[in-house]
């Protein structure tokens, strides 16, 4: 089928899905729950051949894996998002004129929208889950990378979408070439909206080549800031938790700031990141105070390209600071506005860093690990915005609505004038 002939019916399929019935979807999620943990053989045999062409070296090799444990993970999500209310027809605000009109304000889905992804398959399940919750058809563009796994995962959904009644054109998987993605960021009057997500290359050439409307889920380069009136027990944990629950994620942290006056408590800060082999990448200032209490081996100095840099691994750098001031101006600088956190004791300090910082999620005492939809009781996300306009941090039903006015009148109205 011709890729715009395709895209038709997903924009036939999403009418439909404007009206379909909450409880039907419901019911259709919490399946296809059962169904992923049913399947889990299946989905991790093709996996493992994605899996196969990759080196475990590469950073996108933890993305890419899928396990029993990370598909329960996933099939959970899909049924908190199965229970959450449906933001579609939601009443925003509603006015009487003196006219006699009753405006309302409602929440609409966009109609269809498109993601292009790398290597994560779970994005798949993710992103269908929240679609259909907020009556939205969706074109799935996965990379290359996890071919194997995101066609089982489209079969499982499609499999369920008929079985419920569903035009199974609500969720489509668009073939691995540079055709289809060329034909997705041009399909003006079939898609509505299209969400990246991936690496920095991957959002930048969407947003400079669709002409479809972007909402960018920029590259997360984390920063925390160990304040002159830090805790050390606490910073210490929440350094070790940010850079390595999963250090492939977008939430995963990248430098740490430390004021200058605390630098002798750096060795027990870091003391922990030993443990998980993580290299550092110091400024002159803590390589000094490091140099004696931390591995050789994973020891470094920070050079100009260590900073502003999303590693995905298990590297982190360290930059010195005389103030907050110094420190707020290297989060300027450096920061892609997705996750940024102070561990302080002092007040002054919390409300000055919580104003002065432009990111998604801005956090006192507490790892940017949290930045997830899941976390913060979204039932999972769609991604995490960067940017201003509509939505920004993690994106989960609301934020893939529109809205549009409803006008009424108990008896008409026309304007003479």
């Amino acid at each position: 089928m011709h890729l715009y002939t395709e895209l038709q019916a997903v924009r036939e399929a999403s009418i439909s899905l404007a009206c379909a019935d909450d409880e039907s979807i419901s019911r259709l999620l919490k399946a296809l729950a059962d169904s992923i943990e049913a399947h889990c053989d299946f989905l991790l045999e093709e996996n493992r051949k994605d899996l196969a062409r990759m080196s475990p070296e590469d950073p996108k090799y933890d993305r890419l894996q899928l396990s029993e444990s990370r598909l329960k993970g996933i099939a959970d999500d899909m049924r908190k998002v199965a229970t959450l209310p449906s933001p579609v027809g939601e009443v925003l605000s509603e006015s009487v004129r003196p006219n006699g009109m009753n405006i309302k304000k409602v929440r609409v889905p966009f109609g269809v929208i498109g993601i292009i992804y790398e290597a994560r398959p779970n994005v798949t399940f993710d992103v269908f889950s929240l679609c259909l919750r907020s009556h939205n058809a969706c074109v799935l563009k996965g990379g290359k990378d996890a071919a194997c796994s995101n066609l089982a995962a489209i079969q499982l959904i499609q499999k369920q979408l008929e079985e419920f009644g569903f035009d199974p054109h609500c969720a489509v998987l668009m073939p691995n070439d540079h055709e289809s993605t060329e034909a997705l960021l041009k399909a003006v009057g079939y898609v509505d909206l299209i969400i990246p997500r991936g690496s920095q290359g991957l959002i930048q050439f969407v947003r400079d080549n669709a002409k479809v409307p972007v909402i960018e889920t920029g590259a997360g380069i984390c920063h925390c800031y160990f304040d002159k009136n830090g805790e050390v027990e606490k910073g210490a944990a929440i350094v070790n938790n940010a850079k390595t629950r999963r250090v492939s994620v977008c939430n995963a942290l990248d430098c740490m700031i430390i004021h200058r006056e605390r630098l002798q408590d750096l060795p027990l800060i870091c003391k922990d990141l030993a443990k998980s082999n993580v290299i550092i990448y110091a400024d002159r200032e803590a390589y000094a105070h490091l140099q004696e209490h931390y591995p050789q081996e994973l020891l470094q100095v920070a050079q100009a390209e260590h900073f502003g840099t999303e590693f995905l691994d298990y590297k982190m750098s360290i930059k010195t600071v005389a103030d907050i001031q110094e420190a707020l101006l290297h989060i300027r600088q450096y920061s892609s506005k997705h996750s940024e956190s102070i561990v302080t004791e002092d007040e002054a300090a919390k409300r000055l860093f919580q104003s002065q910082v432009d990111a998604a999620c801005v956090y006192v005492n507490v790892s940017t690990a949290f930045t997830d939809g899941g976390q913060f009781g979204f039932g999972a996300e769609i991604g995490i915005s960067t940017q201003k306009m509509h939505a920004r941090g993690p994106m989960a039903l609301p934020e893939l609505c529109s809205y549009k006015y409803l006008i009424e009148s108990d008896t008409f109205a026309v304007r003479n004038s």
